[in-house]
């Protein structure tokens, strides 16, 4: 442009309509990267909380009394998934568990691949796959030795054929056998090692009775 030239009004209107176009489309396109970034944050977020339930720790309520008093109904656990991938079942452990059949729901979702819906379970760990199952005069028997009763344990169990435990095999009982369905039942019997999901850490809520759980 040459010095001391003035810019026609029409030719100033549409470098100011350029210069306004300009600025909206780079505050659209920054709107758009602030929402994709949003977007990819919640996405990442939900993955990794997937990905600490599946194989780190898992906070799981109890529902029912079979295992009263050692642990309450309503209150939330904290499961360690972690404890079983990287050492060995213990008995005495309070473990997280699902029975065989009770899967609520399956649902596929394409390539052989099905997001599957289990009934959990929290019971103690009583025997290991070698080892002797058998109650007899309402006292539990592993390998011929008496188990001490859990503190206020519901009732007197009823009486149990010694069995002997197979390869993959392990007996879960409820502390409160009054009321606990488990591995005594017919429709239970022992589990194996994959129907066993964690083991109970702590108490985590209500606040006022967090514990370790033992």
């Amino acid at each position: 442009m040459e010095a001391g030239k003035k810019i026609a009004p029409a030719q100033q209107e549409s470098e100011k309509k350029k210069k306004k176009k300009g600025k909206e489309e780079k505050e659209k396109k920054t709107l758009k990267e602030e929402i994709m970034s949003w977007v990819w944050t919640i996405l990442a977020a939900v993955v990794i909380a997937l990905l600490i339930r599946a194989f780190v720790a898992e906070p799981i309520r109890v529902d029912g009394t079979s295992m009263t008093n050692t642990l309450l109904d309503g209150e939330i656990v904290l499961v360690s998934k972690l404890d079983y991938r990287f050492g060995d079942m213990q008995r005495n452990d309070v473990v997280i568990c699902r029975y065989p059949g009770r899967m609520n729901s399956s649902i596929n979702i394409g390539a052989s691949v099905s997001l599957d819906n289990y009934t959990l379970f929290v019971k103690r760990l009583v025997a290991l796959p070698g080892d002797t199952v058998e109650i007899k005069a309402g006292h539990l028997y592993v390998n011929d030795e008496l188990v001490p009763d859990p503190e206020h344990m519901g009732s007197v169990p009823r009486d149990f054929e010694k069995i002997t435990l197979e390869e993959d095999q392990y007996f879960v009982m409820g502390d409160n056998r009054r009321t606990s369905h488990d591995s005594r039942a017919d429709d239970v019997g022992p589990i194996s090692a994959s129907a066993i999901m964690g083991k109970v850490k702590c108490v985590i809520l209500p606040l006022n009775a967090i514990r370790g759980v033992e």
